[in-house]
């Protein structure tokens, strides 16, 4: 794991349960604004999905982005959280 992947993990695991960020948010909070796509590419070799909740991490215009074990599943996480709005947006996004 690299040090960049370890600065992700830690922000990413600190998103409380219901709420979304998105990639460019958490390239911000490791002080690599700009990074969005290295952020996604870390969580995609999330090695502790259940720890770390990647799932939690969104696109800056509330879709839903990619995941490693599928978009069906991401959505299924997140539907579970109640993290929808209705329209499939997104409802608890912050920037």
């Amino acid at each position: 794991m690299t040090h960049f992947e370890k600065k992700v993990y830690t922000v990413v695991k600190k998103i409380p349960f219901g709420e979304v960020r998105a990639y460019a948010w958490v390239a911000e909070r490791i002080g690599k604004p700009g990074a969005s796509r290295a952020v996604g590419n870390a969580l995609n070799k999330n090695p502790f999905p259940i720890i770390i909740p990647c799932h939690r991490v969104v696109c800056s215009d509330g879709s839903i982005g990619e995941y490693a074990f599928g978009k069906d599943l991401k959505r299924k996480l997140l539907e579970m959280e109640n993290a929808f709005r209705n329209k499939g947006k997104i409802k608890r996004y912050r920037s």
